[in-house]
């Protein structure tokens, strides 16, 4: 990936032009700034958090599946400081590229689409066949 590109966006382009619809994804690296989210179950909305500083990206996980009929990522991130204070969280919109590295597994199968849950107010995998 090329530095000062938005991580999550980026990651979203590459499945939408490869037409990935199912799969998983890891990466390593670094990024020049971070936006992570987490999700206050009792207000069920998500808590955005801003770091405004190098970091480095020990870990992303996450997967790939289908939200209103376009490929959707959802990934979960842990960052380092310069100090080895540790942060996680939903990967957001905003966490800009410094370097990464990054792998994408596809799978065949199912098409496991997204669709609102009542219970949790998130959305949630749904299969289609």
């Amino acid at each position: 990936m090329k530095p000062g590109v938005d991580l999550l966006e980026e990651i979203t382009k590459i499945c939408q032009e490869r037409n990935i619809h199912l799969g998983s994804i890891e990466a390593i690296g670094a990024v020049q700034k971070a936006s992570i989210a987490f999700y206050n179950q009792t207000k069920r909305d998500y808590v955005i958090m801003t770091i405004n500083e190098p970091l480095e990206m020990t870990s992303l996980t996450g997967n790939i599946s289908i939200k209103d009929g376009k490929p959707f990522v959802h990934a979960h991130v842990t960052l380092a400081d310069s100090t080895g204070n540790v942060y996680g969280g939903h990967l957001a919109p905003g966490t800009i590229v410094f370097a990464c590295e990054f792998i994408i597994k596809t799978f065949d199968g199912l098409m496991l689409e997204r669709r609102f849950d009542e219970d949790t107010g998130l959305s949630l995998w749904s299969l289609q066949e």
